[in-house]
This record gives C-alpha cells, structure tokens and sequence, in this order.
C-alpha cells in the first residue's frame, strides 16, 4: 500500500473532539486549514492564493496531549498519513475530504509560544486534572501576541538572537 505522508502548517478551524469508540480506543478530531499565500512582484503585498482544508484525525498516544492542548483558532504543525475519503451526502452528492492520520501535532512556534509539559512532570494522570493545570491564552493578531495552549505563562521573555541582541519571541 502507497503511505501519502504529509506536514501541513494551518490553524484549527473546529473544536478538536475526544471521542470514545466501541472497542475501547479513544479518538480526537479536528479540522485545521493551510492557507497558501504568494507574494505578488507587481504590488509588492502578499495575496491570498487558496486554502486547503483537512480533517485530522489523533490515536493512541496522541491523544490526550492534543485534547488538552490544542483549542480552535491554534495555529500548529501537523505530520501524518493523508487519506482520500469519498462519500455520498444525503442529497445523493458525491464529496471527498481529504483526512490526516496524524503521528505527530504541536504548536507552530513561528506565531505562537508554548511551554512544553511532559506527562512525567505533571502530578496528576487523570484527564480532568490535567486540563486544569493548562491555562489558556488568547491568539493575537501579532507573533507577540500568540500565545496558545501554554501552561501559565506570565509573559514570553525576550530571546537572544544568534548576535547577542535580545529579540522579541
């Protein structure tokens, strides 16, 4: 079989969704969006050139970092096996979704600013607890401002540049 594996950088466009199945395995969907942008040599302004969308699907270990971690309007980084999924609505219309079996999801860090939490770290090993020990910031507009799904986080300190200059993370 021909494995399609992919990394996608987008946002989450749909609450993710922690689902239990029938043989005991746990499952977290999302949808997430990848816009592609150009930079028009006429104008000088970078234009909008489509959006890809995609439904992410998490397993296994993936689980219960991402249901505790990732919230709609996150911008991240998504690597995994992409699938063609063709379907017929109940209008009788054939549709295709293009879907990710993620192996691996995190913050894309070029807009956002995470701490990382290891499970060994945390007290607790219940989902609940673990929810309340992540403290939530709104995204912004500005890579200053993008802060999501970091663990109580006052403010992001600068970081020295390779000159020795801080820079702002």
């Amino acid at each position: 079989m021909y494995e399609a594996n992919a990394t996608v950088i987008g946002t989450v466009v749909t609450h993710p969704v922690k689902r239990d199945l029938a043989n005991g395995d746990q499952v977290v969907t999302f949808r997430m969006a990848s816009n592609s942008r150009r930079l028009d040599q006429t104008t000088g302004e970078w234009v909008d050139n489509g959006t890809l969308y995609l439904t992410v699907s998490c397993w296994r270990r993936l689980v219960a970092g991402v249901d505790v971690s990732l919230h709609r309007g996150d911008p991240i980084i998504a690597h995994g096996q992409l699938r063609s999924h063709e379907y017929r609505t109940k209008d009788g219309i054939e549709r295709r979704d293009l879907e990710m079996r993620a192996v691996a999801v995190g913050p894309d860090l070029s807009r956002c600013a995470a701490r990382v939490m290891r499970w060994s770290d945390l007290p607790a090993r219940n989902t609940s607890e673990r929810q309340s020990a992540v403290h939530r910031v709104p995204v912004g507009d500005s890579p200053a401002e993008n802060v999501a799904g970091v663990a109580s986080v006052p403010s992001v300190p600068s970081v020295p540049s390779r000159s020795g200059e801080p820079v702002d993370a």
